[in-house]
């Protein structure tokens, strides 16, 4: 089958579609239908539009189904009937407009007209992510509500939007990492046709859009694949959410290459600029070649011609491994959770949990995150109790994802507090400072541009039964740190399936208009706009590399960098409550001051008040030319 279509049009757009193993695909004698059902005797498509006709499926090898019929259109509503009984959706389906557990719709994706054929993407050395939930992101919480937005995000300074899960789940309110049919957007927020006038949009205003995938597990909720699919599962291997997804035992292939063919369709027929895996340490194989090598290769050739594709992991074991760029079969980046943190830690004040971990050489332990990758590359984690990472310092900056806030860590908390409500002011300042002006690739969690202070809660919508689960599970889970010890305390943490929980964390863009909203948005796009005038360019033109770090008084810290064209970049620190003396300061200011917290002028000054930051360039020096601003 020939991948990746792009047809252009005579009036210069361009259709796009995905051709898939998978699912349902129109074609000039009607729609193909094809099920991958082993445990399955016999298979038939029900047509819904058609009064509800069964029209037989013809087995295939290897435990396949396949029918093309006349009947059957873009639009058409169908089912799977497994073995003249069980009903259930395409597992490939591209659109649910009845939730999960209703019919799939068939959607021809030739029929919408992208008009960005000339859009590359970005370079990885321009990119400043925001992550959104598409549900609460805009009053309307749909695609179109949150495309209106776009605009202002474009005007901060953010060269890439986000998006957290988008695969169907259950219910209308969901954070999406319990979806359970990975090709079809949800419709909760908008059709098809809806995100891709998002991302179209966004290609307009120069955003790249990057979707979270989960490829570690599937939702609690309308998963039917167990019933007659059973090898897609295996009780090898466990994870946080039961038996794991069989990426190594019989039948691995066909699942596996459902997953490379899913990671392709939100690539090439979304044209989106980049995933982001959901947790992959939890993608548990034992194959030779490993399974997030085999994804990132299946996508290899949709760069071709020049498009920046770039492939980001959350891995909470920190694997260096597969960290080496754009290359074949390796991934650009990862979310950083060590820099979050460190950072968290010293602005807060906080150690209870995996804080524990950077209770103890706080600013040591930045300065690393900062230089040389993660804080923990092979040692031992109290926390964890067990050694923890792989060495990462011969890694560029870019291969690491900066962040103060996302949803895990907002989300996680009982009460989703941001940053704001946990720190001083200017505690919070000053470590956007640092991560908005170091060489790694910074992400903004939406709202958090203009000081947003509604909490980001845990909300799902499940069912009675499996509702009452998951809110007595979420209470448990709390109930191990001591302010939560007493029942009573518990019970106030709010229910992840009231409606209200899911209503108090929808942003209130009112609070990004008032005075306090738009001092925030000031600082925040000042810091944007030295880094796209004076690093972005740098950063783009090849990799930056760390000089080195040092300390100074109780928390005090400078680092420096080589930038590409041979510049320095050097940051100064003092991330305490004190007043701190740093050793080594030069005579004179920087000749470029991307920022400071307050004007030097021209006299040597080694004084740092607290939480004070200092960003400044120097030209190409020679090499070890490392001291502090």
């Amino acid at each position: 089958m020939v991948g990746h279509e792009e047809t252009p049009g005579q009036d210069g757009t361009v259709r796009r579609r995905e051709p898939l193993r998978f699912g349902a695909d129109c074609g000039d004698l009607g729609v193909r239908f094809r099920l991958w059902a082993p445990a399955a005797r016999m298979a038939d498509v029900v047509l819904e539009d058609a009064g509800g006709a069964a029209i037989p499926m013809r087995p295939l090898d290897g435990g396949w189904f396949e029918v093309t019929s006349a009947a059957a259109r873009a639009g058409s509503r169908y089912r799977y009937r497994i073995d003249g009984g069980l009903l259930v959706p395409d597992p490939a389906s591209r659109f649910q407009p009845q939730d999960v557990h209703g019919p799939s719709e068939v959607v021809d994706p030739r029929t919408f007209r992208w008009t960005d054929g000339a859009w590359r993407g970005r370079p990885w050395g321009e990119a400043v992510l925001y992550e959104l939930h598409v549900g609460t992101f805009s009053p309307e919480g749909t695609y179109a509500g949150a495309s209106a937005l776009l605009p202002r995000l474009a005007a901060l300074g953010v060269t890439a939007i986000e998006l957290m899960p988008l695969a169907d789940f259950p219910g209308r309110a969901n954070w999406g990492y319990d979806g359970v049919l990975p090709f079809a957007p949800d419709s909760c927020y908008g059709r098809p046709e809806d995100l891709k006038s998002l991302i179209l949009t966004a290609h307009e205003l120069g955003l790249m859009v990057f979707v979270d995938v989960v490829y570690n597990h599937f939702g609690p909720d309308g998963n039917y694949l167990g019933r007659y699919a059973p090898a897609f599962f295996t009780s090898r291997h466990r994870t946080p959410w039961g038996d794991g997804i069989n990426f190594d035992g019989p039948g691995s292939a066909e699942v596996l290459a459902y997953f490379e063919a899913n990671a392709r369709y939100w690539l090439h027929e979304y044209h989106c600029d980049g995933l982001r895996f959901d947790a992959v340490h939890a993608m548990a194989g034992d194959s030779p070649q490993p399974i997030l090598t085999a994804v990132a290769r299946a996508v290899d050739p949709l760069r071709a011609g020049g498009r920046h594709i770039h492939l980001v992991l959350e891995n909470d074991n920190n694997q260096a491994r597969y960290l080496a760029g754009d290359g074949p079969g390796r991934f650009t980046a990862q979310w950083n959770d060590d820099i979050h943190h460190v950072l968290h830690r010293l602005v807060t004040g906080e150690t209870e949990g995996y804080y524990a971990d950077y209770a103890r050489d706080a600013p040591r332990l930045l300065g690393r995150c900062l230089t040389e990758g993660f804080a923990y590359q092979g040692e031992w984690s109290a926390y964890r109790q067990a050694p923890r990472g792989e060495p990462s310092r011969d890694l560029p900056p870019g291969a690491f994802v900066t962040f103060l806030q996302n949803h895990d860590q907002i989300g996680n908390r009982a009460f989703g507090e941001r940053i704001t409500a946990l720190a001083p002011p200017e505690a919070v300042r000053a470590a956007t400072a640092i991560l908005l002006l170091a060489p790694q690739p910074p992400l903004l969690f939406m709202g958090q541009e203009f000081g947003c202070t509604r909490p980001f809660l845990f909300f799902c919508d499940f069912g009675p039964e499996l509702a009452r689960a998951v809110t007595e599970g979420r209470r448990r889970e709390f109930a191990r740190f001591p302010e939560f010890a007493d029942e009573a305390v518990r019970a106030r943490i709010p229910d992840p399936n009231s409606p209200a929980a899911f209503a108090a964390s929808r942003l209130d863009w009112r609070e990004a208009d008032s005075a306090a909203g738009q001092d925030w948005i000031a600082f925040h796009r000042g810091l944007l706009a030295a880094r796209t005038r004076h690093l972005a360019p740098r950063l783009a033109a090849g990799a930056a590399r760390a000089e080195g770090f040092g300390l100074f008084g109780v928390r005090g810290l400078w680092a420096a960098w080589r930038l590409a064209d041979g510049a320095i970049l050097r940051l100064c620190a003092n991330l305490g409550p004190d007043e701190a003396v740093a050793a080594g300061a030069p005579a004179a200011p920087p000749p470029i001051t991307l920022y400071e917290t307050r004007a030097r002028g021209a006299a040597a000054d080694v004084r740092l008040d607290p939480w004070e930051v200092r960003w400044g360039l120097w030209p190409a020096v020679p090499d070890g030319a490392t001291g502090c601003p």
